[in-house]
């Protein structure tokens, strides 16, 4: 939800509270912060300024993130933007000392929890550490019983010697949903996966073709529905249902090829060479006259390569936003040679890839094609791709599974993308997802072509209507249930919980914590919970403000939080956190708030000026 805020998965909460004291600690031993710059005498009493930028959802966050840094000797200025668009245009400006951030690491897995965020030149990195960097690219590296060291090495760099974010908490996952209207069975909650629409279906079922399900999304305007321009809470779910990838990830995060391209996949000895036979049953949707139709044209190999090349590429699309999440794919090749399958031994045993990618098909492979259209899976002819990383890395798979690796159509985006990346003009060059061609109005020319189990028709302020892919794996279990989905754009979250409890929308994805107890005493409704990879933290500025230069400043903000006063408002439904690692590897260290501390950083400051 990486069901991700996000940068890529922004939350969206609501709180208020105040401050206490902090030092750094491991399970086993105390481990000492660096110490303030040396002249740390009081220089004056007076309160040092600084501006805390975030969203009129997160209010009650920055009230106590205020009343704590406003008892250690700041005077706090909140920069409140009403919606993500503004907040991201605040943040692009420069316009904050600190950001109220959060991630959720959709991936499940690690590298994507510190990747894009904090190494040079990542999608949504403000910052460069060449010793934060190396240690990114060697955990990368390692196995699970290896990184764990390192992670806490990065951890430790990150957080406690450079301050470069302060950690509020990670949070729960949460949904509600009218049991009344839905099959409670058919709605999953996932660690990482955004919620698969196929799955969904009324209690009655007979509602499937002639009812929409009604969904809802705090922000109406979609970054891009071209799955690598975007990496954030407004198109990440959509755009997870629009286009099928070639695995995905179980609800705890385990690799699968369930209900994606590929029937099986494999990881051949020595961890860089991944393979993947693919399914025959799938066809790319179209809109016409705003309905879903089949454009008959099979979603195949050279769909796959086509995306996977331009998802690693940087230079492939203007503003591209997930090309670091994809730059261990060093190719990805089309196989039609069998015996070159029997002849490489799968990671771990001694299975054959060949062995792997047959297991539990109806139909051996008798042959292998190139060309999509002569694939037949029940004749036993196949297409395989194979995908090399640039190093042994397992975690790719994880990135496979991400909504950037989405299979478009290789023919209709060249179709569309006919301009000069290099000379790029947003004010009349249209690209492939443009939300203008999708809402509605004068600009309304919807070209989208989608290989997942739904496409979008049509949004405006109020509403976005997908249909049904019509092609979309036909009389199997993966086939969508309903026909129309429609997303209500309701940016409040006690309204967005009016609407569930009124019957106008059917499931609120994403509840925040505060509004558990309503949901418990509301017998129409049922409430879905798990802890998630959703972590909150404070993001410093680090291009054009003092805080940039001075990490005696940092520190003094940092050792100003108190993570047990937010666990408090939320009534034990948070966890503490020390960065966007926290759900996913257990380094050992800790934040606890520190006033003493707070105060000799901020000290050191002033006797630096």
């Amino acid at each position: 939800m990486k069901n991700k805020v996000k940068f890529g998965a922004l939350l969206l909460l609501s709180l208020s509270i105040v401050l206490s004291g902090c030092k750094l600690t491991t399970k086993n031993d105390v481990s000492e912060s660096p110490a303030p710059t040396e002249g740390t005498e009081v220089v004056d009493s007076n309160p040092v300024d600084i501006e805390v930028l975030g969203m009129s959802a997160n209010e009650a966050d920055l009230n106590i993130i205020r009343d704590q840094l406003n008892k250690n000797g700041f005077n706090v200025k909140l920069n409140v933007q009403a919606d993500y668009s503004s907040f991201k245009a605040q943040q692009d400006a420069g316009n904050f000392d600190v950001a109220l951030s959060g991630w959720t690491t959709v991936t499940g897995n690690p590298d994507y929890a510190v990747r894009s965020l904090f190494k040079t030149g990542g999608d949504y990195s403000i910052m460069s550490n060449p010793e934060i960097d190396a240690l990114i690219d060697q955990a990368a590296a390692q196995t699970p019983e290896e990184f764990a060291a390192t992670y806490k090495e990065f951890e430790q760099k990150l957080v406690f010697d450079n301050a470069y974010i302060a950690p509020l908490y990670s949070s729960l996952k949460a949904q509600a949903l009218n049991q009344e209207v839905l099959n409670k069975d058919s709605v999953r909650l996932s660690k990482s996966r955004s919620l698969p629409w196929e799955e969904l279906d009324f209690k009655d079922q007979s509602k499937r073709g002639k009812d929409a399900l009604v969904l809802q999304s705090t922000m109406p305007t979609l970054t891009s529905l071209d799955p690598i321009k975007g990496n954030d809470g407004s198109i990440n779910i959509i755009n997870t249902n629009q286009y099928v990838r070639l695995v995905n990830l179980t609800d705890d995060d385990q690799i699968t090829s369930t209900g994606s391209l590929s029937l099986n996949h494999a990881i051949a000895e020595g961890n860089s060479d991944y393979y993947f036979i693919l399914r025959d049953d799938i066809n790319f949707a179209a809109i016409k006259d705003k309905l879903a139709v089949d454009t008959g044209e099979r979603v195949g190999l050279d769909d796959a390569i086509f995306s996977l090349n331009r998802a690693k590429d940087k230079n492939s699309v203007p503003d591209h936003r997930t090309y670091t999440l994809h730059e261990h794919i060093k190719s990805a090749e089309v196989v039609t040679d069998i015996v070159s399958l029997e002849g490489i031994k799968v990671s771990g045993n001694d299975f054959t890839v060949k062995n792997a990618l047959e297991e539990g098909l109806d139909s051996k492979i008798t042959a292998l094609v190139s060309d999509k259209n002569q694939a037949n899976n029940a004749e036993g002819k196949y297409q395989v791709l194979k995908v090399t990383t640039t190093e042994p890395f397992p975690q790719v798979l994880n990135y496979l599974a991400h909504q950037s690796a989405g299979i478009v159509s290789k023919k209709q985006v060249e179709a569309i993308n006919t301009y000069d990346v290099a000379k790029f003009d947003p004010n009349k060059d249209i690209p492939y997802g443009d939300q203008n061609t999708v809402t509605e109005g004068s600009a309304y020319n919807n070209t989208l072509y989608t290989s997942g189990p739904y496409i979008l028709s049509s949004k405006n302020d109020y509403e976005a209507i997908f249909y049904n892919n019509p092609a979309y794996m036909k009389g199997t279990e993966h086939e969508p249930r309903i026909n129309n989905i429609k997303v209500r754009f309701i940016k409040d979250a006690d309204s967005t919980l009016s609407a569930l409890r009124s019957g106008e929308i059917h499931l609120y994805y994403g509840v925040s914590e505060t509004k558990f107890d309503i949901v418990k005493g509301d017998s129409k409704l049922s409430l879905q919970t798990l802890p998630s990879n959703a972590v909150s933290y404070l993001l410093f500025n680090t291009k054009n403000r003092p805080i940039a230069e001075s990490a005696d400043l940092r520190k003094a903000v940092l050792f100003s939080i108190n993570q047990d006063e937010f666990l408090a408002y939320y009534g034990g439904n948070k966890f503490k956190a020390t960065s966007t690692l926290s759900p996913i590897v257990k380094t050992g260290l800790e934040l606890k708030a520190d006033a003493a501390k707070a105060k000799e950083f901020l000290n050191a400051y002033k006797a630096s000026k």
